[in-house]
């Protein structure tokens, strides 16, 4: 069975909701958030000190996109994945690592230098900066979602659950009311699917049952950290 290391509305949240989504079984274990500093034993099984990290037999995976990728080939033929001789292939791909690289990334700096450093390391200027990048970069989705309700072959694909977990985070940092209109109404369809609800339901319900605290890991009050690996801002 697939086990699934998380924090509450951290970048897990995509593995987790690609997880309801397919239907597989799974075994949730919640995390403190930041864990390399509240679950230090984490770091014996994730020296990374990240999440996610999703474990299926020999297979270790830490990253969000990669592991939505990774569910799709598992569970194929699926409507959640885009094949290579479907139209739309390039799209899906680039899609589902434009959500995490180009939308997720700039976020994680407004997290660090707006609300986890504390108040003499803090930045706004820099957070500020960050935030109107990722603006800048989500609209270039406006025109696309203006014309269609997801974004490539012309149905709901893991490039969706990828873009929709930067426009979770978004939320959390008080920058969904700056979303085009197209993107707002795209971001509204999101949340309506099944599988995300199932996917909130369950990290709230896993978090009560392990005692670990259900604030969404973007509003939780961090300590700062050591710089982590990789040069990865931190994140949730």
């Amino acid at each position: 069975m697939i086990t699934l290391y998380h924090c509450v509305s951290a970048r897990s949240f995509r593995a987790l909701w690609m997880l309801e989504e397919l239907g597989l079984p799974y075994e949730l274990l919640m995390l403190p958030f930041p864990p390399r500093l509240l679950a230090r034993s984490y770091l014996d099984i994730n020296p990374l000190g990240t999440i996610p990290l999703m474990i299926d037999g020999a297979t270790r995976m830490t990253e969000s996109a990669a592991i939505c990728q990774y569910l799709c080939a598992l569970s194929a033929p699926t409507q959640l994945q885009v094949e290579p001789a479907e139209e739309g292939y390039g799209n899906y791909l680039n899609f589902l690592h434009f959500g995490e690289a180009t939308l997720t990334f700039p976020q994680t700096l407004v997290l660090r230098y707006a609300r986890f450093e504390p108040d003499h390391r803090r930045q706004p200027t820099v957070a500020d900066d960050y935030a109107k990048w990722f603006l800048a970069r989500l609209r270039t989705l406006e025109p696309i979602l203006a014309e269609q309700q997801y974004l490539c072959a012309g149905r709901f694909t893991a490039a969706d659950v990828s873009v929709g977990y930067a426009l979770l985070l978004a939320q959390h940092l008080g920058l969904a009311s700056r979303f085009t209109p197209a993107v707002q109404a795209y971001w509204q369809r999101l949340q309506q699917r099944a599988g995300y609800d199932r996917a909130m339901r369950a990290q709230e319900a896993a978090a009560e049952a392990q005692g670990v605290s259900t604030v969404p890991a973007p509003d939780t009050a961090a300590a700062p950290a050591p710089a982590p690996a990789e040069g990865r801002a931190t994140a949730p």
